[in-house]
């Protein structure tokens, strides 16, 4: 009597295991991990501005989307606006600019082979130079900086205590190297009653307060310390404070090596 069940084939059984083999590898071997996407570059990102100038608030604005997007994906940018002296005199005096910043950039000028200093300025890890409100030039300069090796260097041991950080940095360095430290608002407002801004609302990202350039020795671990100057009522900041610190050749101001910590108030 034949049977009511169709008898599979040979062919048919070998399918079924098959498939069984193939769902039990599925489940026996690990789930693929996607990559680890590679660190990204520490570089720095220094603006040269002024309230007194009109043509720089398009580059404060740029340097803040850098600041909060990191648009350059192989890139950590960290920004330092550089408030200059020379725009006081034309009928507003910026509020958070000083001469330590001026001779910077001036400094740079002699390592580019400029004719003059000029606003808004930007320059990346000491090599290249641009105007700052050039977002396309920004971007290749980062991500060129970010393709190059650097010096390991480490903030440590942040604190604020009585209006002063205390602090100590560790890195690579050598007799042909400097130190240099930066203390910087994290965001700041200026309501700019005179000059070329006059009416304007104008808003920074990492206002650099305090800079001190310091011997390549001072990146061994030991004590050091920054106090931040006070504003006037007229002018706010807001949020923490941060410290930078970056080694830099000597002749050329290139930046070897750079990091940063957030510090709250």
């Amino acid at each position: 009597m034949a049977s009511p069940f169709p008898i599979p084939s040979r062919r048919a059984h070998l399918l079924v295991y098959a498939s069984l083999w193939l769902a039990l590898s599925a489940i026996a071997q690990p789930a693929q991990q996607p990559p680890t996407p590679s660190p990204r570059q520490p570089v720095l990102v220094e603006l040269f501005t002024s309230e007194g100038c009109s043509d720089c608030p398009p580059a404060d604005a740029l340097l803040a989307r850098l600041d909060s997007t990191q648009f350059v994906a192989s890139a950590q940018a960290i920004v330092l606006s550089e408030h200059v002296t020379y725009w006081n005199h034309l009928g507003w005096r910026d509020p958070f600019s000083f001469d330590a910043m001026s001779e910077r950039q001036n400094r740079y000028s002699t390592h580019f082979s400029l004719d003059s200093v000029y606003t808004p300025q930007m320059v990346v890890d000491g090599a290249q130079q641009f105007v700052g409100s050039d977002a396309a030039a920004l971007s290749r300069a980062v991500a060129s900086a970010a393709s190059k090796p650097k010096l390991q260097i480490a903030i440590q041991n942040a604190r604020l205590a009585d209006g002063t950080i205390h602090f100590s940095v560790k890195g690579i360095a050598n007799a042909k190297t400097e130190l240099v430290v930066a203390l910087a608002e994290d965001a700041t407002h200026s309501e700019v009653a005179r000059g070329e801004n006059a009416g304007r609302t104008l808003h920074h990202v990492s206002v650099v307060r305090t800079l001190k350039q310091l011997d390549s020795n001072a990146a061994d671990g030991r004590a050091l310390q920054l106090s931040i100057p006070a504003l006037s009522d007229n002018n706010k900041a807001s949020g923490p404070l941060r410290l930078v610190a970056f080694l830099a050749d000597r002749q050329s101001g290139r930046v070897l090596g750079v990091a940063e910590q957030t510090i709250s108030r």
